[in-house]
């Protein structure tokens, strides 16, 4: 299985633990709350959900009433179907979940398992913030040494394109700096029937991501970051 594979059926889990879709609901989910998935298609999604309904880990369901079902076979349209989360899969979409190796780091996996983060255990977060900050700061201190070894022979665009890839790694270092000092604080914003209570800061605010004066975060499948 591949990397973005495994990616894939991770995304389709996750997705599918917080209420069961048929196959255009999943990817209209997967293009719209997952950037890193707005290139797939129908031909990739549904080899991976017959894949996850063989390991036992989903089954299919008639979406529609059954005069519908009927209707819909009488007029030559294939009805339906609606995947649902198995028992089997829940459990192994957690198994997942407490994953936290270099993988987990990567840019595209990184995106997804930050998608999820509302569903995983702040320790496991930590590990995988902390993990994603120190590939960065690696990346960071070779893109720093190749800009000094060339920066003479570059022309002026290029050495801006260099600087502009170096800003978009910093940024994504500061993003997760404040995150990390947000986890240690203790301030959590999961929800969902697994979250756990919510609990004040001294501030008074509710736990949770830090807040900034209208910015965004980067996107960690941006390739000027790579």
């Amino acid at each position: 299985m591949s990397r973005r594979s495994g990616i894939l059926e991770f995304a389709v889990l996750g997705l599918l633990r917080e209420a069961p879709m048929h196959g255009y609901e999943l990817r209209k989910r997967l293009n719209t709350s997952l950037g890193v998935f707005r290139a797939f298609s129908y031909g990739t999604l549904y080899p991976c959900l017959k894949t996850l309904v063989a390991n036992g880990w989903l089954i299919e369901e008639p979406g529609s009433a059954p005069e519908e079902a009927l209707a819909a076979s009488l007029a030559g349209r294939r009805a339906k179907i609606v995947y649902r989360l198995t028992a089997a899969g829940k459990e192994h979409f957690e198994e997942l979940l407490s994953h936290t190796g270099p993988d987990a780091w990567e840019d595209e996996h990184f995106a997804a398992r930050f998608a999820f983060f509302g569903q995983t255990e702040r320790e496991v977060r930590m590990r995988v913030l902390e993990g994603r900050r120190s590939r960065l700061e690696e990346r960071l201190e070779k893109m720093r040494a190749s800009l000094a070894r060339t920066r003479e022979r570059l022309d002026d665009y290029t050495l801006e394109l260099q600087r502009h890839g170096m800003e978009s790694v910093e940024r994504e270092v500061r993003w997760l700096n404040e995150l990390i000092e947000s986890e240690r604080a203790g301030r959590d914003r999961r929800s969902g029937p697994d979250a756990p209570a919510l609990h004040d800061n001294e501030s008074g605010e509710t736990g949770g991501l830090p807040r900034h004066g209208g910015s965004t975060r980067p996107d960690p499948s941006d390739d000027t970051a790579k």
